[in-house]
């Protein structure tokens, strides 16, 4: 009856208290049944693991409850055979029920050991009771002890080993310690009060259901991935498949079954581009989007295989060569690649339509012919009026006035210029070299700045006349001869458009 009472006792403490097993804040509850063995110490024998005369087999269950990462709490009982035997001497058995209650420190905690680990170890102490039934002593005579039920004091270690989700094997020493020393028919020897071990070995089990909070059918202590969205399929850790295990989940990789990078959002780039493989005609050399992935180093949008000028922009007409003035002739065979010129005259334009490049074509915008290098044909008697300028026009002796015998050759040059308003003249003062040559440097520019005065006057149009000195620096002739002198002296005129 004493040991119904207790037992009762032992099970409404139980359900306060709980269990200790692998639980989780999800799974607080668990249970496990246990074999074990016991382990005498006492006056007949003051040492533990005297496994020939002390140990007898037990068996029991575990209630527990999870308090928080670190600590449980928990109750057992077990029951079974107690005693010692030796072939000679006194010898004693009974039956052993204890109960007892736990509180326990976990190294699973998360800061030892992951809360998440298989192996969990932990350390206990507790209280409980002792009740001893049916107990004998033989000595000469056998005689029967006083059934009684001892307080005792508990601690111990285990370790449990989950296998699956719910399901643990464990194993727990617990050593107890009573405030009795009879059961052994002895008392007041120098082992003191009765001890006893007892080893366990038990089936665990948890209550409830560990969550899941992405219901991908890996529960959140186990699953590395607890947010991973609703459908995606998971490996055994909880984290969404990767197929090509490029670190892209299959559900984000647009290429789930060939590895790429996250950039390219799982697909593969080669040659680091920016374009994908699939989508680069050119996948193991840096290209370009405009040229489908393929290098295209001047941007014209013709890949540097195809381009005749890769260094150089250009068009898809000339295989990628520049026409910079688009005149339909490459820059390569234009002598004026800058200017839209023809192609009779190589790329060329011809402004006054005289057949002559204006590039070389010092009249330009005024038809010509090639012999005046594009300007127009000047008439033999006008070369004939400046060719006898040359020594028509004279001058007072070291003076820059005209002679009045030299106003007939200006009369025709001036009658020339006012009757061909395309005309420019270009009017050149000469000295020889007698006397200073900065004399003889200004003398000259004022003789030919006397000559534009005069045409000038006989209506032609300043603008259309420059005058310059360059005295005794471009001589025609000798200036050791009389006659060479003479020719020095002159004045030069050249016509321009």
């Amino acid at each position: 009856m004493r040991m119904k009472l207790g037992f009762l006792s032992l099970f409404a403490a139980v359900l306060i208290t709980g269990s200790v097993y692998g639980q989780t804040a999800d799974q607080r509850f668990g249970i496990s049944a246990h074999l074990g063995l016991s382990d005498y110490y006492g006056d007949l024998n003051a040492e533990f693991f005297d496994i020939g005369k002390t140990w007898r087999n037990q068996g029991g269950v575990t209630f527990s409850y999870y308090l928080t990462p670190m600590f449980d709490v928990g109750a057992s009982c077990t029951y079974g055979a107690f005693g010692y035997d030796q072939a000679q001497g006194p010898s004693f058995g009974a039956n052993l029920f204890q109960a007892n209650g736990q509180f326990r420190f976990k190294f699973h905690n998360g800061f030892i050991l992951p809360e998440t680990s298989k192996i969990q170890p932990y350390i206990f102490v507790g209280a409980g009771i002792a009740d001893y039934a049916n107990a004998s002593v033989f000595t000469d005579v056998a005689f029967n002890t006083v059934p009684q039920t001892d307080l005792t004091l508990n601690a111990g270690l285990g370790a449990t080993y989950m296998i699956f989700d719910k399901w643990g094997l464990n194993y727990t020493m617990l050593y107890g310690h009573t405030n009795g020393d009879s059961k052994d028919g002895y008392a007041g020897f120098s082992a003191g009060w009765d001890q006893f071990m007892i080893h366990q070995l038990g089936i665990v089990y948890l209550l409830g259901e560990a969550a899941d909070t992405d219901g991908d059918g890996v529960t959140d202590k186990k699953d590395e991935c607890p947010e991973t969205p609703a459908g995606v399929s998971v490996d055994e850790v909880g984290c969404p498949i990767d197929t090509d295990g490029d670190g892209i989940a299959d559900y984000l990789d647009k290429c789930p079954e060939v590895p790429g990078i996250e950039e390219m959002e799982g697909c593969p780039d080669t040659d680091g581009d920016g374009i994908t493989d699939a989508e680069d005609e050119c996948p193991e050399v840096p290209g370009v989007i405009s040229a489908q992935g393929c290098p295209d180093r001047d941007g014209d949008g013709i890949v540097d295989d195809e381009d005749k000028c890769p260094d150089t922009p250009g068009l898809e007409k000339f295989d990628g060569c520049p026409d910079t003035d688009g005149d339909g002739i490459i820059d390569s065979e234009d002598q004026c690649p800058e200017k839209a010129g023809i192609k009779e005259l190589n790329g060329c334009p011809d402004t006054d339509k005289d057949g002559i490049a204006d590039n070389v074509d010092k009249c330009p915008t005024i038809p010509g012919v090639e012999s005046n290098m594009g300007c127009p044909e000047i008439a033999e008697e006008t070369k004939e009026v400046f060719q006898k300028a040359l020594k028509g026009i004279q001058f007072e002796s070291g003076r820059d006035v005209i002679k009045t015998r030299s106003y007939g050759i200006l009369n025709n040059v001036a009658d020339i210029m006012n009757e061909n308003p395309d005309y420019k003249l270009t009017i050149d003062g000469h000295t020889d070299a007698q006397g200073d040559d900065a004399a003889n440097l200004l003398l000259s520019e004022k003789r030919a700045a006397a000559v534009k005065a005069y045409l000038v006057k006989k209506g032609v149009d300043a603008g259309r006349l420059t005058s310059r000195g360059f005295g005794e620096t471009k001589p025609k002739d000798t200036n050791d001869t009389r006659e060479g002198r003479a020719n020095n002296r002159r004045v030069e005129f050249t016509v321009e458009f």
